[in-house]
Formats: structure tokens, sequence, C-alpha cells
């Protein structure tokens, strides 16, 4: 079984990213054949700065590998180096109906926020699809929020199934159940485009200062307080042991403990989660041409089986 799954370099990780794809991902490595993926041609929808861009490719690999990633289980590697989804992206754009883009609800949220209305934030979808096909793919894991593309991924292989014959197999998509729901610090959806994030590797002061400034109700210290919708308790759940978020649940129902106690308790605990990830990252640095190293040899395994795959949609188009 061979899993697929890609993250955009276009800012600093934080919290919703590591539980709501890489730590997952990770968890996957060990069911089958995994090609795991820097989007970073996604990424120029909305990164304009080309030394930024590649800072946040750099310590986006550094904080994957840092986190658990195994180069000797995964293909890991970045989009770029894989020039066959560029050309696969333009062959699936030459049959991808209009209308199956334009109801593509992606684009619609993010022009919303306020972002330019390029080609390539529309037909973001194809380059998606041509991510998927290209390797194969049997799984991919996305959240509720993508599931749609991959949806659209299927309507344009069986589009081209249908006019050229069996020159994809058709990705199922692993959407888990209990996938985390990561609250930002203000209560939405943790998300770079809401600026509400807890960046993984924080310094310790900023991230004290981003913990403490979590906002809360005005419910006195001595009142219980309420457990549904509560940002402090939802992401304590995610780093926190179970006996511990039960007692922090007791205190909460039964009131005597305010809302600063539970967020220095939230405070420690997301610290010591990644402490060990950050020690395992600072080694990494130590040796500044290992993550050139791995990313290299990821996106030679890539081409392997990208380039078997073009030849294959190139003789069946008519392309040679």
């Amino acid at each position: 079984m061979r899993i697929l799954s890609g993250i955009q370099p276009s800012g600093t990780p934080h919290l919703g990213n590591y539980f709501g794809m890489m730590k997952p991902a990770i968890e996957l490595q060990e069911r089958g054949e995994a090609f795991y993926f820097i989007a970073d041609l996604h990424a120029l929808t909305t990164v304009r700065d080309a030394e930024l861009l590649r800072k946040n490719v750099r310590n986006l690999a550094l904080d994957f590998l840092a986190c658990g990633l195994d180069p000797a289980r995964a293909v890991f590697f970045r989009q770029s180096d894989v020039p066959e989804v560029t050309e696969l992206a333009w062959i699936l754009s030459t049959l991808t109906p209009m209308g199956l883009l334009e109801r593509c609800h992606s684009f619609k949220d993010k022009m919303a926020r306020g972002l330019p209305a390029t080609h390539g934030l529309f037909s973001y979808p194809v380059l998606m699809a041509a991510d998927i096909l290209l390797y194969d793919s049997d799984l991919v894991p996305v959240g509720r929020d993508q599931k749609q593309h991959l949806e659209v991924t299927r309507d344009i292989a069986t589009k081209m199934n249908e006019i050229y014959g069996e020159v994809f197999k058709l990705p199922e998509p692993c959407i888990r159940e209990d996938a985390a729901v990561v609250p930002g610090v203000d209560g939405g959806k943790m998300s770079k485009s809401y600026d509400n994030t807890i960046e993984m590797f924080m310094e310790e002061k900023a991230l004290r200062k981003k913990i403490m400034g979590i906002k809360t109700d005005s419910t006195p210290v001595e009142a219980p307080k309420s457990v549904e919708g509560s940002v402090i308790l939802d992401l304590y759940k995610l780093v926190a042991a179970p006996e511990e978020v039960s007692r922090m649940v007791e205190e909460f129902n039964i009131g005597g403990t305010g809302y600063g106690d539970f967020k220095k308790r939230l405070f420690e605990s997301v610290k010591s989660h990644f402490e060990p990830f950050r020690r395992k990252r600072e080694e990494l640095m130590a040796d500044p041409g290992y993550v050139d190293k791995i990313l290299a040899e990821g996106a030679e395994r890539a081409r392997d089986t990208a380039e078997k795959t073009i030849g294959r949609v190139r003789k069946a188009v008519g392309l040679r």
C-alpha cells in the first residue's frame, strides 16, 4: 500500500500542523510505503519571498525529521525536485472541466480571506491531483477540508481513464474520525491565516506569553468552569497524559482553580511534549548537509516512480 501526503512550507509549523498532519503521517509510515513531500510549488500561491520560501522548506524538513519521520521508511522530498509533476498537472488540466474547479470551496474560502484570484490558486486542485496520481497512490490522508480536492482527483482520473484507457488507479481517502481539531489561541481553528497559532518550537518565553494570552471568559476563580469549547482543555488533551486531563476536567467542574493556573499547566505540558523533538532538531542542525542529502535522496526515489507514471501518460495521450 502506497501512502501519499504533503504539507505546504507557507510558514512556521504549529501545533495544528503537527497534530493534524505530521503526527498522523509519522504513524502511517509504519503501515505501508509512504511518500511525503514538502509542497513548495503550492506555497507559491501565498509566499512571494524567495529567501523566505527556501528558509521555510528547510525548517519544515528539520521539523518533520525531528518529530520522527524516518527517511529509511518514507520517501521524503521537495515537490519541485520532481518536475514530472508540473507536466502531469498540465496534461490533467487539458481535460479538467472548469465547472469542477468552480465548485471547489477552497478557492472561494481563500478569496474571502483576501488572497488574489490567480490561476494558480484556482487550479490548485489540478496540481494536487498530479501530486497524488503521479505516484500511483493508494491512500491519501486528508482533513475534512481537503476531502473535496481528493474527490476532484478521483473525478479527473476517472475522466482520463474513460478517454485513454486505464492510465491511473483511483486513490482512496483516509479521513480519521478521531482526527485532532486543534483550536487557536482565539478559539477558532488554529491557522497561520488567522494569526492564532502556537508554534512547535517557540522559545520558552514566547511560548509562555502565547499560552497565557489564550482568550477565556470572566468566570471567577471559585466558580465551576465550562469544559465545552475550552481552548485550554482542548489543547491540554493533545499534550497531557489521560489521568492529567481527567484531573483538569474535574477541577474545571468543581471550581476553585483559575484560568491562569490551568494555562501554566498547559504551558508546562506543551514544553515537555516537544522537548525531545527540540533536542533532536538541534542535533540535526549541527550537520547542515544532512537535510539536503535526505531531500535529494528522497527526490531520486520519487522520480523513479514519477518517470514510470509520466511515461505511461505520455504514451496514452500520444506524446510519444
